[in-house]
């Protein structure tokens, strides 16, 4: 029956998400609600330049509404729902500034790090206040749990906003970060489905119809973009499911695309400051493999069947 729950949720999120796109996406363009590409990016993305943004909104609204509509409404659920919104909210203001008042970076980095802060620090707060909070980690493969005490608070908001600005980084070809995002949802949903954590398995579930639906938009040629409103949502949403299901290290493997996609970056700065050289022609590293030729099809292709590989992987090792 639990299963059965968890498919409806993904039907119902993925067919709203489904009437949502052409209706919204052409408000976006009636706004103007055009992205900006950056000069200093591949060559081949300026043609993209004035496809709407900020469609985001279009797999939040569905997710919202499924997730309340099949879930018990739990403290996990409204945790959930707050911390994705919250950060969808911060993601908003910065595409707001981009392409309303033609800021092109949007929020500053320090405007947008306070507001991610802030929010990890008030999920902190309720969980400790609700006594829902377990300041342990547990480590996998060797069945052992760390006490973090007080750092379980920085350790908290790190993963938040590092996973928050992941799933950022990679949102950088067409569908590339909602493909990924889905198939670590996905993976999710199984996971806690398995746990008995079924208001976070649904909230997973929605996040995942929601995601495909808005694909059908979003796969190249994208007809719009999910924006910051998107991205920073997603990764502050996966952050907080690691969090409640208590599957913080497995997150790394899980998402191990996002954390790649990261790492190549710090590679590049690393290795440029220190000895002057690229390692990559481009970061992210998706951007490197477009710079050797492949298309863009090929590139989010690769990286969807890796996600997919990872999760299953992750799946696999936690569930035995």
């Amino acid at each position: 029956m639990d299963m059965q729950i968890l498919l409806w949720t993904t039907g119902v999120s993925f067919v709203i998400a489904l009437l949502l796109g052409p209706l919204f996406i052409p408000f976006l363009r009636r706004l103007k609600f055009g992205q900006a590409i950056r000069a200093e990016g591949p060559q081949g993305h300026q043609k993209k330049a004035g496809t709407p943004t900020m469609g985001g909104v279009i797999f939040l609204i569905a997710m919202a509404i499924t997730a309340i509509k099949f879930s018990d409404l739990s403290p996990e659920l409204w945790l959930l729902l707050f911390v994705t919104l919250a950060y969808g909210a911060v993601g908003f203001m910065d595409d707001y500034i981009k392409v309303a008042l033609k800021r092109n970076l949007g929020l500053k980095a320090r405007q947008k790090l306070i507001g991610q802060i802030l929010v990890g620090v008030v999920l902190y707060v309720v969980m400790f206040y609700t006594g829902m909070i377990d300041m342990t980690i547990s480590i996998p493969f060797i069945d052992a749990q760390w006490d973090l005490g007080f750092f379980y608070l920085p350790f908290l908001v790190l993963i938040v906003i590092a996973s928050s600005n992941a799933v950022n980084l990679t949102d950088g070809l067409d569908g590339l970060a909602a493909g990924t995002t889905a198939i670590a949802f996905g993976s999710y949903a199984v996971l806690a489905w398995w746990t008995s954590n079924m208001d976070v398995a649904i909230f997973c579930a929605a996040m995942v119809g929601g995601l495909i639906g808005f694909l059908v938009f979003n796969v190249h040629p994208a007809k719009v973009f999910m924006g910051d409103t998107g991205s920073l949502a997603l990764g502050g949403a996966l952050a907080t499911v690691a969090i409640l299901t208590k599957t913080e290290i497995w997150l790394v493997l899980i998402g191990g695309v996002f954390v790649v996609e990261v790492l190549s970056v710090i590679i590049q700065v690393i290795s440029f400051q220190t000895f002057g050289k690229r390692l990559f022609k481009m970061s992210p590293l998706h951007h490197h493999f477009e710079l050797l030729g492949w298309s863009e099809w090929r590139v989010v292709g690769t990286f969807w069947t890796a996600g997919l590989c990872l999760a299953v992987s992750a799946l696999v090792l936690y569930l035995n």
